[in-house]
């Protein structure tokens, strides 16, 4: 019987353990088909963000389990490209989690009623959240809560001294010492604070 790719329940269920073990949250996985290989794109995140070395950590570890020849291992009908990133701004709020890690930020939100608020997060736990919506504190129950987006700022409370183009300058300089540390790592890196997630790609070594 031939190798069949694993589902994204049953690669969800493998690697969250090991995502935890290494201290961070496992957001999503999806596996599509790229040619003859499999790409696999793992998701994680933490309370305090993840850097590229920690996703350098998750991916040697995730890339270990799945080449790892023992029962229980997944099989893949051929090879496969491992990416391992964080979620992005653009990541929809739905979980507890995800509203307490947004604290400080603009959001968007529609309530289950339709009502649709605009506001920054002052604080979040696992049933509440707490919004300044125009000046005005907001508290939800999260039960009412549909899911949220962070609105990209160009400048936040505490940047007001800052222009527009010295948060660029700041932005672009970011992203020269990331693309110098790429080339000393020879990892796939994207790394912005606002859109593009930290990335490391790990190709199968059959690739």
């Amino acid at each position: 019987m031939s190798a069949r790719t694993p589902q994204r329940h049953q690669l969800i269920e493998l690697l969250d353990p090991v995502v935890q073990s290494a201290g961070y949250d496992l957001e999503d996985v999806t596996v599509t088909a790229a040619g003859r290989r499999s790409l696999i794109r793992v998701i994680v995140d933490g309370d305090e963000g993840i850097d590229l070395d920690g996703v350098a950590v998750v991916a040697r570890a995730v890339s270990e389990l799945l080449d790892d020849d023992v029962d229980g291992a997944p099989t893949f009908a051929g090879p496969y490209v491992l990416e391992v990133s964080s979620p992005g701004v653009d990541r929809p709020l739905t979980q507890p989690r995800h509203w307490r890690r947004a604290a400080g930020r603009l959001v968007t939100l529609e309530l289950t009623g339709g009502e649709q608020l605009t506001g920054r997060v002052l604080s979040a736990d696992e049933r509440r959240l707490s919004l300044d919506v125009a000046g005005q504190r907001r508290d939800l129950a999260l039960s009412e809560v549909g899911p949220g987006r962070v609105q990209v700022e160009f400048s936040r409370p505490g940047e007001d001294d800052l222009t527009a183009d010295e948060l660029v300058d700041d932005e672009l300089a970011a992203e020269d010492l990331a693309a110098e540390d790429l080339a000393e790592d020879d990892f796939a890196l994207e790394n912005d604070d606002d859109s593009p997630p930290v990335r490391v790609t790990v190709p199968d070594e059959e690739a």
